[in-house]
């Protein structure tokens, strides 16, 4: 990267960094039933609310599940449940106009990180003029957005705790990533139950998306005690109970620890940011549809590998304080044991090495897609521009070294 670039990435994230205590961070109240859903509604005096979902759990039951809480509490409720994987644009308007037209007051957001992410910017655009593109980047909305309660049905996004929504545009197939501290949900259900039925492959991959979240925060340039702190709760989680929920859907402590740590994970990341893999992974997303947790399961050894030295100090200390890696290795055989860790993770619960329909043709735009999400935004450990970024996706598709 141009040295007069990086010295401008490098000023605008420390002016973040240095800003932290003053930000109005905060943490979702958390709750571990969707009983609890009316009277969180009562006690913020709403009346309606709109339940966010997708027809995957519709025909599941579990958005029906939801509707009865609300139904037999006497709560009105109308239920949008067209939301798209990497919901789009027009998936966002959609959501809007019925939450206008229906006098909603309030968003349940039940879901992945799709469900999730349609109902936050749903709520941006109910109060902000600006269109999703507008709102591309950081602290663009600036309003106050209607309550929003939101539901996981996978361990793995973290979005009910973060500042961040990302949205598809369908026309340019881009991906808008969006930060505003009044994108955070003000409640967050972890109930295990509604994951039980998760299948291996969801589990497995959403599962690792929550480590990324943690890794990448872990190891870039603005981590803090508090992130620190969330990032190593969620690897220590992940470590003990992740392998255990993809080998029993059906095991209760795992499935809820697994909540708990993609909770942790968002709370890290939402403070002290992602980077280069989230980049990489979003412009695969926009472009093909990849599952964003695939993309980062794959990518995360392969970009930890070529980073090489500079993020060994941090790795050794996460990998020890999680438990993963024993203590009285130097930090180049911590960290190196710990990638080989999550290459076996994926390896084991049967994630490819590799990314498979990545069109040669389409890398360039990929990668200046890429560039402009992390720089200057993303405090990563090393910077890389559009040019640079194009080996990683080249590694997607061979795969790299153990």
């Amino acid at each position: 990267m141009n040295i007069l670039r990086k010295i401008w990435c490098r000023s605008y994230q420390t002016v973040f960094y240095l800003a932290q205590p003053l930000l109005p961070y905060r943490d979702p109240e958390v709750h571990e039933t969707i009983d609890d859903i009316p009277e969180i509604l009562r006690r913020n005096n709403v009346n309606k609310v709109m339940l966010v979902t997708d027809n995957g759990l519709v025909k599941a039951g579990l958005a029906k599940r939801v509707e009865d809480v609300l139904s037999g509490a006497g709560m009105s409720y109308v239920t949008f449940s067209d939301t798209v994987p990497n919901p789009t644009i027009d998936n966002v308007e959609a959501a809007r106009r019925l939450f206008m037209e229906s006098g909603a007051e309030a968003f349940v957001a039940l879901g992945g990180g799709s469900s999730m992410d349609c109902a936050k910017a749903a709520a941006a655009r109910v109060v902000s003029k600006k269109h999703i593109p507008q709102m591309r980047g950081i602290l663009k909305i600036h309003k106050r957005l209607p309550l929003i309660i939101a539901i996981p049905t996978t361990a793995g996004t973290g979005s009910e705790a973060t500042v961040t929504t990302v949205i598809t545009d369908g026309e340019k197939n881009y991906k808008y990533p969006i930060s505003d501290f009044c994108l955070i949900p003000r409640y967050a259900i972890l109930d295990y139950s509604l994951t039980t039925g998760l299948p291996q492959k969801m589990t497995s991959t959403t599962g690792m998306d929550a480590l990324t979240h943690a890794v990448e925060a872990y190891i870039g340039r603005s981590l803090n005690k508090t992130s620190a702190a969330n990032a190593e709760k969620a690897t220590t989680l992940i470590n003990k109970y992740l392998y255990r929920a993809y080998l029993d859907g059906n095991d209760a402590e795992a499935r809820q620890n697994m909540l708990r740590a993609s909770f942790h994970a968002g709370l890290a990341f939402s403070m002290s940011y992602v980077g280069n893999i989230h980049g990489v992974a979003h412009s695969l997303g926009g472009k093909y549809g990849t599952p964003h947790g695939l993309a980062n399961a794959v990518l995360l050894p392969i970009v930890l590998r070529e980073y090489g030295p500079v993020v060994y100090p941090k790795l050794a200390t996460l990998a020890r304080k999680a438990g993963v890696i024993e203590h009285g290795l130097d930090d180049e055989t911590t960290a190196k044991r710990f990638i080989s860790w999550i290459q076996e993770m994926n390896d084991k619960m049967d994630i490819p090495r590799t990314l498979s329909g990545i069109n040669e043709a389409d890398i360039p735009e990929m990668a200046a897609y890429a560039d402009a999400e992390v720089n200057p935004t993303y405090p990563v450990p090393v910077m890389w521009d559009k040019v640079e970024l194009q080996k990683l996706y080249h590694l997607a598709m061979v795969g790299n070294a153990d």
